[in-house]
């Protein structure tokens, strides 16, 4: 769990001054207080129940792991965790690090409204032998609740079913009045990208046969190295460079992890930027965008280098000694296995909470999300009453001028913008390698941060920095037609019009929010589209 770094004098300097403040005001031992005034001094002190969360769940040990017995004993096959963002992001990591421990189910995520995802997830699993996760913090969340109305109705036993969520929630009601098997419970005082070593992290976790002793005591030591003093306080020294970096402008914290632990990246896209991402300040996470040479990248950058011991790539180490050499910011963590991702998990928290303190935030709240719910309700609300959405006119691929409008879009980028593909398309290998080559592209042309995210999973993670954060992002929406859709049991909408509707919504607001943005939309056949929408962008770069 090492933490080394590379920063350019001016930050470094920065960063000094940042750990002999927090070092000569306490601010150690008032973070661990839950002092709020470390911050905005605006009720933070309500939302962070994640400081103690660990050593209360080494002493809720025992429930777990009966509990993955249990599961065991039961013969379950899979599980199917029905989820959005915090409720979801950690344990899609723990199922991608981990894949299919021997005895227990494989572990799969649904966090998607598009029908064709959801139809892909129902037929991974045998519906007779799978375990379903309801996992909502606050239980009135759109997605989980259809999910749950969707797969209650195909599966129609309810003890196969297991809820996560707080206390007196809806979705407490819920289950108890459905016969669920289990209710696990959240804590009011945890929000949902600080959940992880919450059951809403720890029950899944359980129950595909992690060793759960073993898990916490890595996060329990990282909670002892974090009551250090500042300069050898592993979140807090992490957390003192994101803040003054952010301060600085260089904003685009560039994530690059070994293959085995790839997916860690999702989830701090979401603690990051939900946490930062607000009053026009804030850290774009920038995940998976491929390591290109360092001439290809401005002074808004700071990159973080995850490794996993004994698992390295050496492109990786040789693109990092470059960009070290080059003068970038580059911090590296080193894990000596994957179950110092419990450590990780806190120590990214405390960080999280540092910068945010630093960059003058409440890193607790998420002011912008509600807006493209808001938008969303009233679409499908309209749609119950009248069986349409309203009419619209998007831009088509197929269009003569999508070309030109996606020029027009992309010329608007300066030094120190970003530039992100918003998919709401079914997120699979296929169409992830399609816009993964159109990042590149105008990164590479552009000399631009790049992000990717599919909807509606990304309005629950980065959707808060887009909206919320600095306005120097510029956004391309990717729609299309479903070729099949699904009926939600009990509404009159279907997936297909949620989705329609989030994608609305989404664009709606940023347009409110003065963000640059169009929308393309590709039809029913999306694989062709997106080749059509590759050799428009390509034109809109080169020609």
């Amino acid at each position: 769990m090492s933490l080394d770094y590379s920063l350019p004098s001016d930050l470094n300097d920065k960063f000094q001054a940042a750990l002999e403040d927090w070092s000569a005001n306490g601010k150690v031992a008032r973070l661990w207080a839950k002092d709020p005034t470390l911050w905005t001094n605006s009720g933070e002190e309500n939302w962070l129940g994640w400081l103690d969360i660990v050593d209360r769940q080494v002493d809720n040990v025992a429930e777990l792991t009966a509990f993955a017995q249990e599961v065991k004993d039961r013969g379950f096959e899979q599980i199917l965790l029905l989820g959005m963002g915090g409720s979801s992001l950690c344990p899609e990591v723990l199922k991608m690090t981990f894949g299919k421990k021997a005895g227990f189910p494989e572990m799969h995520v649904l966090d998607s409204t598009d029908p064709a995802q959801v139809k892909t997830f129902e037929n991974k699993v045998h519906l007779d032998k799978t375990l379903v996760f309801v996992s909502s913090k606050s239980g009135s969340t759109l997605e989980p609740n259809i999910f749950k109305q969707y797969f209650f109705d195909r599966v129609k036993n309810p003890a196969q079913f297991v809820a996560i969520t707080d206390p007196g929630s809806n979705m407490q009601k819920v289950a108890e009045a459905d016969g669920f098997w289990k209710i696990f419970y959240g804590d009011k005082t945890i929000g949902g990208r600080y959940s992880a070593l919450s059951n809403f992290g720890m029950a899944p976790a359980a129950a595909m046969g992690l060793d759960m002793p073993r898990f916490l005591h890595e996060a329990q030591v990282m909670v002892g190295d974090c009551h250090n003093e500042p300069a050898k306080n592993p979140g807090v020294a992490l957390g003192a460079i994101l803040g003054t970096a952010c301060n600085s402008g260089r904003d685009k914290l560039t994530i690059v992890t070994s293959p085995g632990i790839f997916d860690l990246g999702a989830w701090l896209e979401q603690l990051i930027a939900e946490s930062t991402g607000k009053n026009g300040k804030g850290i774009i996470p920038v995940d998976r965008e491929p390591l290109a040479p360092p001439h290809l990248y401005g002074n808004d950058r700071v990159f973080v280098y995850i490794r996993l011991q004994g698992a390295v790539e050496n492109a990786h180490e040789v693109a990092i000694s470059a960009l070290e050499e080059a003068g970038h910011p580059v911090i590296k963590i080193t894990l000596q296995d994957e179950y110092q991702l419990g450590a990780e998990f806190l120590r990214w928290e405390i960080a999280t909470a540092v910068a945010g303190s630093i960059i003058g935030i409440n890193p607790f709240d998420q002011p912008d999300v509600e807006a493209s719910k808001i938008a969303t309700k009233k679409l499908t609300s309209e749609y119950e009453e009248k069986g349409s959405l309203p009419a619209e006119t998007p831009v088509l691929i197929s269009d003569a001028d999508a070309s030109d409008k996606i020029k027009q879009l992309l010329a608007t980028l300066q030094p120190g913008d970003y530039f992100a593909v918003l998919g709401y398309i079914e997120m699979n290998e296929s169409t992830e390698v399609a816009l993964q080559s159109i990042r590149s592209m105008v990164r590479d042309s552009r000399k631009v941060a790049t992000c990717l995210g599919f909807g509606p999973r990304f309005l629950h993670s980065t959707g808060q920095a887009y909206k919320g954060g600095p306005n120097s992002g510029v956004f391309l929406q990717i729609t299309c037609d479903d070729a099949a859709d699904l009926a939600v049991p009990g509404a009159r909408y279907s997936f297909g019009v949620v989705k329609a509707a989030q994608a609305r919504g989404d664009l709606e607001v940023l347009v409110e929010r003065n963000r640059r943005a169009l929308r393309i939309h590709l039809g029913s056949d999306v694989r062709t589209g997106l080749m059509k929408l590759r050799g428009a962008v390509t034109k809109a770069l080169y020609k």
